[in-house]
C-alpha cells in the first residue's frame, strides 16, 4: 500500500534557508522523503515564497494604510489591553468612525475590504460581537475607569504639559422619541429638539483626558463637576480649568477651587457686570498701545481689576476686540435689513429679531445703539493674577475643545445616532471619543515631526496605501504586496513609528 502526504521543510545550503516541499511515502512500512520542489526562502524568520509576480492574478485589495496607522497608535497607548475582551470589535469601530462611519448592520461588509482582520487578529466582525461590545461599554462606571487608565497611558507616554485643561459642553439630537436620556431643549443650533449633552475636557494640545454624557435637559453648568471630579486623578499641581460663559456659576468656581484647580472662566454681562464693562469702556485710555494684547489673528484691549465674583476672590479682565466688534455690528444691521423686507412683505421674521421693531413695523434706533453697545467685548474671570497676554491666550484657545467638538460632529459623525437604549447611547459616543483621541494623538505627532498635515488630511494620504493580494497560477503561492509608497505616506508613517516602513512579503 502507498501513502503520500507533503510537506514544507527547511534546508540550509550556505548562509540560506530554503523551504522545499516535499512529498513523505510510506511504502513497503518504510518512509521517504522525495523533493517536489521549492516555494521560497526564510529571511529573518520569515518566509518568502517564490514566484512569477507578471504572472499572478490580483485575487483581492483591501484598505491599509489609515488602519496601519491609527493602528500603531492604538498600540502605543495600549487600548487593545485596557480595552479587554471586546477589543478588537471597539477598535473596529473606532476605527471605522475615523475613516468610514459606518452603521452596525454596515460593518461587517466593510471589515471584509480592510486589513483588520490581520491588524486586530479577528477572524471575522458579526453583528452580534459589536452589539455585545456596545452593550460592555453601557456602564458609567466602566468607562470612567477606563478613561483614567487611558489619559494616564497617554500622559505617560506623550508628556503633555497638563497645565490648562479646557471644558465646553455641546449637544446631539435625535429624530426619534424612545431614548429615555434624550430631552426636549433648545439646541445650541437654534430650535427644540431632543438632545443628548457632551461634556468633554481636553489638554493644551487637544488631546481629550475625559467625557460625560448627560440628559438633554441638564444645563451646561450642571455637567462640570462630576467632570472636575474625574480630572483630579492626573495628579496635576494646581493646573488651570478653563471654560465659557454658558459653563459659569458661582458653584462651579468654588468647587473648582476646593477640588485643587485655578479658573479662568468667561462671565455674562449681567448683574453689576454691565457697570463695570461701562467703566471700563469710557475710559479714554482704554484702546491704547499699553492696553493691546496680541494673539495670532485678533488683537484686543483689555481693562484689569481685583474683583470677588460672589464669594470667590480674583481678578476681572474685561476685553474689547475691535475687529469682532465691527463684525457683529454689520452681521446685526444686516439681518435686521433683511427682517425689515420680511415684514414689509408681510412675512415672519425671526424671532431674535423682532426687537428691533416697533408695532407698526419701523425700525428702532436706540434698541439698535444699546444692544451694539457691548460687541466685541468679553468678560474673563481668572481666580489667579497671571499676566494679561497670558490670560488672554489661555481663554480664547478654548476653541481647542470647540474644534473638537467639530471634528467629533463633522469627520467622526457622532451623529445621526442609531440607537436607543441610553446604555448604548452612551457606549457609541465613547465610541467616538475613543475615535477623537486617536486622531488629536496623530495630529500632536504630525506637528511634532513637523509634517505639514492635519490628521484627517494624513488619512487621506494614505487611503492609496493598499494590501494587494495575488496568486500564481503555477504553483499556487500567495504574495501579498503594500503599493508603492509616496513621499509624504512616507513621512506620515515615519511620524508615527519609523518601523513601519517595512518591505513587503
Amino acid at each position: 500500500m502507498l501513502v503520500t502526504m507533503s510537506f514544507v521543510r527547511k534546508v540550509k545550503v550556505g548562509k540560506h534557508i530554503y523551504l522545499q516541499e516535499v512529498e513523505s511515502i510510506w511504502e513497503n512500512g518504510k518512509s521517504k522523503h522525495k523533493y517536489l520542489r521549492t516555494i521560497g526562502k526564510e529571511v529573518d524568520n520569515k518566509k518568502i515564497l517564490s514566484g512569477e509576480i507578471a504572472q499572478s492574478q490580483v485575487s483581492r485589495v483591501t484598505i491599509y494604510g489609515p488602519l496601519l496607522i491609527l493602528d500603531e497608535i492604538a498600540k502605543q497607548i495600549k487600548l487593545p489591553e485596557v480595552l479587554g475582551e471586546y477589543s478588537p470589535e471597539i477598535l473596529s469601530m473606532v476605527y471605522s468612525h475615523c475613516v468610514d462611519p459606518r452603521s452596525l448592520n454596515k460593518m461587517q461588509e466593510w471589515f471584509e475590504r480592510t486589513e483588520l482582520n490581520h491588524l486586530l487578529n479577528l477572524n471575522e466582525l458579526t453583528e452580534r460581537r459589536l452589539v455585545d461590545s456596545l452593550n460592555y461599554m453601557d456602564s458609567d462606571d466602566r468607562n470612567e475607569i477606563l478613561q483614567n487608565k487611558i489619559f494616564n497611558i497617554v500622559n505617560s507616554k506623550y508628556q503633555l504639559k497638563k497645565n490648562s485643561f479646557f471644558y465646553d459642553v455641546t449637544n446631539i439630537y435625535f429624530f426619534g422619541s424612545n431614548c429615555k436620556i434624550a430631552k426636549r431643549s433648545k439646541s445650541k443650533e437654534g430650535g427644540f429638539r431632543r438632545l443628548v449633552q457632551i461634556g468633554l475636557a481636553v489638554t493644551d494640545e487637544g488631546i481629550p483626558v475625559f467625557h460625560k454624557t448627560f440628559s438633554g435637559n441638564v444645563f451646561d453648568a450642571r455637567t462640570l463637576f462630576d467632570v472636575m471630579k474625574n480630572l483630579s486623578f492626573a495628579g496635576i499641581q494646581t493646573p488651570f480649568l478653563i471654560w465659557d460663559r454658558g459653563v459659569s456659576s458661582k458653584i462651579n468656581i468654588s468647587d473648582a477651587k476646593k477640588l485643587g484647580f485655578e479658573v479662568i472662566c468667561g462671565l455674562a454681562n449681567k448683574g453689576n457686570l454691565p457697570n463695570e464693562v461701562d467703566v471700563a469702556l469710557t475710559k479714554s485710555r482704554l484702546i491704547s498701545p499699553s492696553n493691546r494684547v496680541q494673539l495670532k489673528e485678533s488683537s484686543f484691549y483689555v481693562s484689569v481689576k481685583n474683583y470677588k465674583f460672589e464669594d470667590v476672590t480674583g481678578y476681572l479682565y474685561i476685553c474689547l476686540n475691535p475687529k469682532q466688534q465691527v463684525e457683529q455690528r454689520e452681521k446685526r444691521l444686516k439681518n435686521i435689513f433683511e427682517a425689515k423686507i420680511l415684514l414689509q412683505k408681510k412675512k415672519q421674521i425671526d424671532e431674535s429679531m423682532k426687537k428691533y421693531f416697533s408695532k407698526k413695523g419701523s425700525v428702532l434706533e436706540k434698541k439698535i445703539e444699546e444692544v451694539a453697545k457691548y460687541d466685541g467685548v468679553s468678560i474673563i474671570f481668572s481666580t489667579k493674577k497671571l499676566a494679561v497676554q497670558e490670560v488672554i491666550r489661555k481663554y480664547f484657545d478654548k476653541d481647542t475643545v470647540e474644534k473638537a467638538f467639530a471634528c467629533l460632529k463633522g469627520v467622526i459623525k457622532v451623529r445621526p445616532v442609531r440607537n436607543w437604549i441610553a446604555g448604548r447611547v452612551k457606549a457609541h459616543i465613547f465610541i467616538c471619543y475613543l475615535s477623537y483621541l486617536l486622531l488629536s494623538i496623530l495630529d500632536y505627532k504630525l506637528k511634532l515631526k513637523n509634517v505639514k498635515v492635519t490628521s484627517i488630511e494624513a488619512l487621506d494620504q494614505l487611503e492609496t496605501m493598499y494590501k494587494i493580494y495575488l496568486n500564481d497560477p503555477k504553483n499556487g503561492n500567495e504574495f501579498v504586496k503594500t503599493v508603492m509608497l509616496t513621499k509624504m505616506q512616507e513621512n506620515i508613517l515615519k511620524s508615527i513609528n519609523k518601523n513601519l516602513i517595512k518591505p513587503s512579503n
